[in-house]
């Protein structure tokens, strides 16, 4: 290390004589062009090519100058030790006609017709990340990306548009290197080039029965021609909790329980213990990758290996990847192409429970409602944890966290083989073959020594093994061609697909007092079951592209599927779309301030298939043995659903209209897209007769509306010799609204377990994600207990005063970057943000209710007291009671929030000093991750879900792990 900083100095302290170097700046038709960057390379001198054309700059005979202007080409030109120097620029294909991957294939970006978003690999360098969902975050408008919980490994939701099903899924078909998937948490972020997200239905159209949700096609990096490049990236850091919740201290808790259970405690338990601090910590997230890439005109490839840790603020949550991914492209002979993209990955996986009680092993709970006079552990040397007196199975956040050893390990083999034939000049053949097998192996065991439940149970263990794969075999047969100024582009193909999995669980106690016999066989007592399902898709597509000199565009789409999970098993979905390119109409010639500009508009069918049951069309039978004195009796069968013949997929038509602007050779880019997208055919489970032995069947009996506006706005704000700065804007609007029901007029979900009512409601006209209760008017002062609004006007108080207390969905949400480069140094500002959005806080039911020995909130403190009249904390009330607590106005909260979603400030060195250490390029960078929030919301944190990726039930907080602030430290470095 200290040679290099030795070598470092010494390089940057050569100076060389510079002379005044002039000349002229103009484009291919001879036209000066003015605000041209000259920057002499490795230097930070520099300076900008005035009215004419022209610049003087200060360089010397030895020197490279560097012309960069917005829309054309960077062009380097040595000075030779000329004394004029004069550089012509042409237009940038990479900013005017970029190539964006679409379904099955690529097309130029300025003849797209549909709504398409891409983001690529510098919008998501220097930010550490562990799921590649993370990247689409605040960076894709009519995107909307929620960390329902910071647990490390948890899943991350992606809505495209708006949520279009209840049961089935909601997030968008992902298509890795030609390979679909619904789980991308395995992918490594860092082997991304780019992401593109096909956001209206005919541009996903081409994807057919999956494609509802959207589809994001994910394509990783490649080799390049040329010297074989090694690259070196490492990050580590660390990360803490944002705010605490205050609760009460030991002196407050025992007046509070003075009140509600008088004489409970024994006056000698005047300790203390800030369960917060013993539950929330530091934690610790690095990562370090290593590629290979290179080729030349035969072979390219990519190889790449990864680890990847990340350990949560409250332990013993973790999260272990290690992966390796080789992608290989070879010209065969001058007809022939094949390639491959493999990548094989492990991870390991440990869980903190959350979104539960404390009286359920919820962590975070326990954390706030453990009694602050309790201890870790019992002071008789036993190791035991210290048991909760008034409910002793009701553990401390320490048991909870460290009392169970268990661990998840998947494996993964994900990745295809392909080939592409060039048959005649514009036609080609492609056939492509992918896999995905999966391992899951999930261990629990809880020894019979330290825990109250573990005693109870004389140890406790659990196994899940799963196992999956599937495979797809895919055949594309592509035509282009040109006759004068039309361009036609011809796409049939077909596609197979079939999936197969198996699961076996297992369950024992009673385990023998050695606590190193851990193995499930060691149980004397042990209960298992099996399952294995299969499911298939068989598809036939065609797409026609037109184009008149890029000025009128068209694109045609069909798919037809049949899927094994339907009775009736096949479906046609249909789109189209066109563009008017209007800057290239001869009336427009004149304005020089648009470089670009094109509506086009579209329409098309997408299903989804992903929710259906494998076998919803049948009904499914269970068998099971239990103990019994005669061993030849067989198992006992009982019924579990009943089947629908008729069960269709969900089928979404979406119409979308939208405006491409360019603007000052590509200085301002203005995107703005208006969508409707209805649903049909919405499955649900519709309730039964009680009477009969299975009270509900999945059946078509909804419909969902979304509609809303996109827009984006990228600007190139300042470029100078010195100063580069660039933002990035985007902001979604999305309406939500179930427009119909059937059978059944009303449907609750999000059961709240501390008052055992449901806070979710799905009613037509409604949006997803409704809460659902009662209207608090504050405190009576006279009982002290809350008072509830008379909704339905009958003089008493009953269920049918409850009503629409909120609303889960965001009116807006959005993102802002800014990026800024000065001389070697760049610094990246993220902001994302969302706006309108309600959250319940179901944690404050535990932490204000008072009706029992929960440790409380400090909030508790001003509870009424007939000394206390006039307050908004009720009374305390014990004994279980739950009235003041129903779910109700009083904890619907204000979830709005902006973030500072990073903070990266990178020192790029110069080459020429690092270049004889064997290195091309060096940079170092620091990055922030949440370090700012600013919320009304009063818990842990607003970006959280307790229920995950439902789209019925949104922004519910009930003991959720919180999102953590993060830093971070880096290096890049090339060889």
């Amino acid at each position: 290390m200290t040679k290099f900083f030795i070598h470092f100095f010494a390089i940057c302290a050569v100076f060389q004589a510079s002379a005044q170097v002039t000349g002229k700046v103009s484009d291919t038709q001879g036209e000066p062009l003015i605000g041209v960057t000259v920057a002499v390379k490795s230097a930070s001198v520099g300076a900008v090519s005035g009215i004419d054309g022209t610049f003087r700059v200060a360089a010397s005979g030895a020197d490279t100058l560097v012309f960069t202007y917005t829309g054309y080409a960077t062009v380097m030109v040595p000075v030779d030790g000329r004394s004029i120097v004069n550089a012509i620029l042409t237009e940038d294909i990479t900013t005017l006609e970029q190539v964006v991957v679409v379904g099955y294939g690529a097309q130029k970006k300025k003849d797209i017709t549909t709504a398409v978003v891409v983001i690529d690999e510098k919008d998501i360098r220097d930010r550490p990340m562990v799921s590649a969902a993370e990247a689409l975050q605040g960076k894709a408008a009519g995107v909307q990306v929620v960390q329902p919980s910071g647990k490390p490994g948890n899943d991350i939701s992606v809505r495209v548009r708006g949520a279009t099903s209840v049961l089935a899924g909601n997030e968008p078909l992902y298509i890795v290197d030609g390979v679909p998937t619904t789980d991308i948490r395995g992918l490594n972020p860092a082997d991304i080039q780019s992401i593109s997200v096909l956001k209206d239905a005919s541009s996903a159209a081409i994807y057919g029965a999956r494609a509802a949700n959207g589809v994001v096609l994910i394509t990783t990096k490649r080799g390049n021609e040329g010297t074989p490049v090694i690259r070196l990236s490492a990050y580590t850091g660390f990360s803490n909790l944002r705010k605490t919740v205050e609760t009460l201290s030991t002196k407050q808790y025992r007046n509070l329980m003075e009140e509600i259970i008088p004489g409970a405690l024994d006056p000698a338990a005047t300790r203390y213990t800030d369960w917060q601090e013993e539950t929330f910590g530091f934690g610790k997230n690095q990562s370090v990758q290593l590629a290979l890439s290179g080729g030349d005109e035969k072979m390219r490839y990519m190889v790449s290996t990864n680890y990847l840790n990340n350990e949560g603020i409250v332990k013993p949550a973790r999260f272990d990847r290690y992966s390796v991914r080789l992608n290989l492209s070879s010209q065969a002979n001058k007809w022939l192409k094949i390639g491959t993209n493999l990548n094989v990955l492990r991870s390991r996986t440990k869980n903190t429970p959350d979104n539960a009680s404390s009286g359920r092993g919820g962590v975070i709970m326990s954390a706030l409602n453990t009694p602050p006079f309790l201890t870790i552990y019992k002071n008789d040397g036993s190791g035991q944890y210290d048991p909760n007196p008034f409910q002793p199975s009701w553990e401390n956040p320490v048991a909870y966290m460290f009392g169970p050893d268990q661990l998840t390990t998947d494996t993964r083999i994900f990745g295809n083989i392909n080939a592409e034939a060039t048959l005649v000049e514009g036609l080609t053949l492609k056939t492509n073959f992918g896999t995905d097998l999966n391992t899951h192996q999930w261990d629990y065991y809880l020894d019979p020594f330290r825990t109250n439940f573990g005693r109870n149970q004389n140890g406790f263990g659990q196994a899940d093994k799963f196992n999956s794969n599937e495979w797809l075999w895919e055949n594309t047969i592509n035509y282009q061609t040109a006759f004068g100024s039309n361009h036609l582009a011809l796409l049939g193909g077909s596609s197979i697909q079939k999936s197969q999995w198996n699961q076996s669980f297992l369950s024992g106690n009673d385990f023998p007092s050695d606590v190193s016999v851990t193995t499930l066989n060691a149980a004397n007592t042990i209960t298992g079951s099996t399952n294995a399902e299969a499911w298939s898709i068989a598809s036939f597509f065609g797409r026609v592209q037109y184009d008149f000199d890029s000025r009128y565009l068209f694109t045609a789409t069909i798919r037809r599927d049949g899927s094994s999970k339907l009775a009736h098993h096949w479906g046609t979905m249909p789109s189209f779309s066109a563009g008017w390119r209007i800057s290239d109409e001869p009336f427009m010639q004149g304005l020089d301030v648009i470089d670009d500009l094109k509506i086009r508009a579209g329409w098309g069918k997408n299903g989804n298939q992903e929710g259906i049951p494998n076998y919803a069309r049948y009904g499914l039978i269970s068998y099971s043995r239990r103990a019994s004195a005669n061993p030849l009796a067989g198992p006992a069968a009982f019924q579990v659903t009943y089947g629908n013949p008729d069960l269709r997929w969900e089928t979404t038509t979406q119409s979308n209209i939208g405006i491409d602007l360019s603007l000052w050779r590509g200085r301002a880019v203005f995107v703005a897209d208006a969508y409707l997208k209805q649903t049909e055919d919405v499955i649900l489970n519709v309730q039964l007769s009680n009477s009969l032995p299975i009270s509900t069947i999945q059946t078509n009996a909804g419909s969902i509306e979304n509609k809303g506006l996109d827009f984006s706005l990228s600007t190139v704000n300042l470029e100078g010799k010195a100063l580069d700065w660039r933002s990035d804007f985007n902001i979604s609007f999305n309406r939500n609204k179930v427009t119909d029901l059937q059978f059944t007029d009303v449907y609750y979900f999000g059961r709240i377990y501390s008052n055992n009512q449901d806070v979710a409601i799905m009613k037509k006209g409604l949006p997803l994600g409704s809460f659902f209760g009662y209207v608090s008017e504050g405190v009576d002062p006279e009982t002290g207990d809350l008072k509830y609004k008379d909704v339905n006007e009958n003089g008493i108080f009953d269920p049918g005063d409850r009503t629409v207390i909120g609303n889960g969905n965001p009116a807006f949400t959005y993102g802002f970057t800014n990026t800024f480069s000065w001389k070697r140094f760049d610094l990246n500002i993220f902001f994302q943000g969302s706006h309108g959005n309600d959250i319940f806080n179901a944690t404050r039911i535990d932490l204000e209710g008072m009706f029992d020995s929960k440790n409380q909130s400090t909030a508790v403190l001003r509870r009424w007291t007939p000394e206390n009249r006039d307050t908004d904390i009720p009374r305390a009330v014990g004994g279980g009671n739950v009235d003041n607590v129903r779910n109700s106005s009083r904890f619907i909260e204000d979830g709005s929030y902006l973030r500072l979603k990073s903070f990266t400030f990178t020192y790029n060195f110069n080459p020429n000093s690092i270049k004889k250490l064997g290195i091309n390029k060096l940079a170092v960078y620091t990055t922030g991750q949440n370090l700012l929030t600013f919320t009304k919301y009063s818990g842990f944190d607003p970006e959280v879900n307790a229920f995950g990726l439902s789209a019925t039930e949104l922004g519910i907080d009930y003991g959720t792990y919180p999102q953590a602030r993060t830093l971070t430290v880096g290096v890049n470095a090339e060889f």
